[in-house]
């Protein structure tokens, strides 16, 4: 069953944050801090918030903070636990509390069936064609063909670079058993992930992240 509007609590310290709109239309779920060192999206979905961001159709679903262990500690995963998005689907009676949270996840994914999931990242590396495993700057699809969101997004963030380091570009990189991609292999959804470059100072990664938010809800016809 889909969440009602307002907040819920996946765990004590993990709101997920519901809002719909007055016009029917399609959901987005915008998720960030599932690696807890990867913090530009956690500040940009907690500014949106504060902003008072709210879908003018649709459902909006925001989570800024997949991982509070791990981003308490400002580390990939909790110390000594498991890297949460590879966790997915998880399961309920697990004795790592990671499996079980992504259990939850891939619950709450299957009961609201999202149109857009989108998890922003970000990269210590900047992306270079030759170098498949380098994603800064780009968005990340794991399937074909590729959702034309993605160029779309591209094209709206390199009409505003501050420097040219800062050239978005589409990536392809398939990681099966990512979250995202065991969520869009359930639902069949368009799921991407949003890679930052580290090498930017900590305001413009966020404004950044802002940014490509507001382009995707902005797609789909959200904002």
């Amino acid at each position: 069953m889909p969440l009602p509007t307002g907040v819920t609590y996946l765990q004590p310290n993990l709101p997920v944050h519901v809002f719909e709109a007055d016009e029917p239309g399609a959901t987005a779920i915008i998720e960030a801090g599932i690696h807890g060192d990867e913090i530009a999206g956690v500040h940009a979905l907690e500014e949106l918030l504060e902003e008072e961001l709210r879908p003018r159709r649709g459902r909006l679903i925001v989570i800024p903070r997949m991982n509070p262990a791990a981003y308490r500690a400002r580390q990939r995963a909790r110390p000594g636990g498991l890297d949460l998005n590879r966790c997915f689907p998880g399961d309920a009676d697990a004795e790592e509390p990671e499996r079980r949270l992504a259990r939850k996840y891939m619950d709450l994914m299957l009961d609201e069936r999202p149109a857009l999931l989108a998890t922003l990242h970000e990269s210590t590396k900047r992306h270079h064609p030759d170098v498949p495993a380098s994603f800064g700057q780009t968005v990340v699809y794991g399937i074909e063909e590729k959702p034309p969101v993605v160029d779309l997004v591209v094209a709206k963030m390199n009409e505003s670079l501050e420097h040219p380091y800062e050239r978005w570009a589409p990536h392809c990189f398939p990681v099966p058993t990512s979250s995202t991609e065991v969520i869009v292999d359930a639902i069949g959804c368009v799921g991407l992930c949003i890679e930052t470059w580290m090498g930017f100072e900590e305001r413009r990664r966020i404004d950044m992240q802002r940014e490509v938010v507001r382009h995707l809800l902005e797609h789909f016809e959200i904002l």
